[in-house]
């Protein structure tokens, strides 16, 4: 079955995540750049890496109906990053969460995808309003929540053994 297109962008398409993204969702999440500011999620294998798709993003999609999407240029097809929507225990409202390969950054691609996610969160899903968190020394991700219109609330600890991280909202307050 062909995974879900979500959104499409002036040179992206975003589509619901699958197992046969294994391979991919591997590399990305093991790259130190997402292990340093996202943290390790334990994926070492394809098998790793089916399992966190089916447990991750693709549960999201039937109990939320949102998740994280697959970011893919338009014009070759090729696989650069994710971005889309979590629903946190921690936090009230759910949040844009996004993940590039470092070849495909500075290239406004993730403004250009977090963008889009955040419209199709309030405009299509109804949301009222979307969160984001960052770690607090990850300067690229705080310049492109601020470019999409997030604003810094405050530091959260989102359990007892992580560092605290920064709150973006879409609120005006």
């Amino acid at each position: 079955m062909q995974p879900l297109k979500v959104l499409e962008t002036e040179r992206l398409s975003l589509r619901q995540l699958s197992t046969s993204d294994a391979e991919f969702l591997l590399q990305l999440l093991n790259e130190p750049s997402f292990i340093t500011n996202i943290g390790d999620r334990g994926v070492r294998t394809v098998a790793d890496a089916e399992q966190y798709a089916l447990k991750g993003p693709i549960a999201s999609y039937v109990a939320n109906g949102f998740g994280l999407y697959l970011v893919e240029l338009k014009v070759t097809g090729t696989l650069i990053g994710i971005c889309g929507l979590v629903k946190r225990d921690a936090l009230a409202d759910a949040d844009i969460g996004f993940a590039f390969l470092p070849a495909f950054w500075s290239q406004g691609y993730a403004v250009e995808s977090a963008t889009a996610v955040k419209a199709y969160a309030m405009n299509v899903l109804g949301l009222p309003r979307v969160l984001a968190i960052t770690n607090p020394n990850n300067s690229g991700s705080i310049r492109v929540l601020e470019k999409i219109g997030l604003r810094y609330q405050e530091m959260v600890r989102m359990s007892a053994d992580i560092q605290e991280v920064r709150l973006y909202t879409s609120d005006a307050r």
